[in-house]
């Protein structure tokens, strides 16, 4: 039996695994929308949260203090796109998307949520920075958005989201993925040097 997340991380991931095996390693050092992070740096961290957010769906603790190094280490490409299979069926197993999970305690449906709009908006943060077509699911982009609207004001408390971008032409013409991308502090314009 599955779930909506878990359908939804799946329509997520069939978007999101091409981008992460199109990256050369050529590019691995290229800048990305997420200022923080090098395209290296940005998959270690997706890799790292696709882990993680299979052991919050089974309600355990994870650890996100680690630094992650996945990049590098056998086929990551492959391993990625393991990780992320490994991370629809731990949200579709019986009883993940219900309660609070781990140390977050938070209620699971929001926790499931989280890990949709990372696989989502971090695919487009890595097609961005290597050139790459990325274009969401509509149905997941609609799901992320409202998510992200009830967290946004504690994730930017938290460092997690920069500060709300203005939209061009005050929102006129944007697209539910350009709002999603504004909220999280990203410029949807935002073009590789």
């Amino acid at each position: 039996m599955t779930n909506a997340i878990s359908d939804l991380l799946r329509t997520a991931s069939e978007r999101s695994v091409p981008v992460v095996r199109g990256i050369a390693d050529d590019r691995l050092g290229d800048p990305t929308p997420c200022a923080e992070y090098d395209v290296r740096q940005l998959v270690d961290h997706l890799y790292q949260v696709v882990v993680n957010f299979q052991a919050l769906a089974t309600k355990k603790d994870a650890d996100f203090s680690r630094e992650a190094a996945f990049v590098g280490q056998g086929d990551w490409r492959a391993g990625f796109a393991e990780e992320t299979a490994a991370l629809v069926d731990a949200w579709a197993a019986p009883g993940a998307d219900q309660g609070v999970t781990g140390q977050m305690s938070m209620p699971a449906p929001l926790v499931g949520r989280m890990a949709l709009g990372d696989l989502t908006v971090h695919a487009w943060d890595l097609a961005r920075a290597t050139g790459q077509e990325y274009t969401p699911d509509a149905s997941v982009v609609g799901e992320v958005l409202e998510a992200f609207g009830e967290l946004a004001p504690t994730a930017r408390k938290m460092g997690v989201f920069g500060e709300e971008r203005p939209l061009p032409d005050g929102g006129e013409g944007a697209t539910d993925f350009d709002r999603l991308l504004a909220l999280t502090g990203r410029d949807p314009q935002w073009q590789r040097p």
